[in-house]
């Protein structure tokens, strides 16, 4: 047990504060000091994985893009699938399509889910 220097009550080995004043108490020696700052003892760093989320940016944008089409105002709801932005679906009557917004949502929320996800699943140990 180690004593502090403001109150002079004893701190256990693993507190960096005192429990009485919380004065911060100096780190013996032999203390690893490589490790940031909030980082619990024998605790590893980690990184997240930095291609994964960069590649969950690019599908954003092309989700973005490329976004989800239904069928018009006043048609039978239908799902037309991914159509380039500058040619969008028409009936016969020359009613242009939709952006699907429900679908668009679902789609770039599944994608930033999964990126966030993968990158952490994958994330670098240091």
């Amino acid at each position: 047990m180690r004593l502090c220097n403001t109150c002079g009550r004893e701190v256990p080995e693993g507190n960096r504060f005192c429990t009485n004043c919380g004065t911060a108490v100096a780190q013996p020696a032999g203390e690893d000091q490589k490790r940031p700052a909030g980082a619990a003892p024998g605790a590893e760093t980690e990184e997240m994985n930095m291609p994964v989320l960069y590649l969950m940016v690019g599908l954003l944008v092309l989700a973005g893009l490329f976004p989800p089409w239904e069928t018009a105002p006043g048609q039978p709801p239908e799902f037309l699938g991914f159509h380039f932005i500058l040619t969008p679906p028409e009936d016969a009557a020359g009613r242009t399509a939709v952006i699907s917004r429900l679908l668009i949502t679902i789609e770039l929320v599944t994608i930033a889910i999964a990126g966030f996800y993968f990158s952490w699943l994958f994330r670098k140990n240091g």
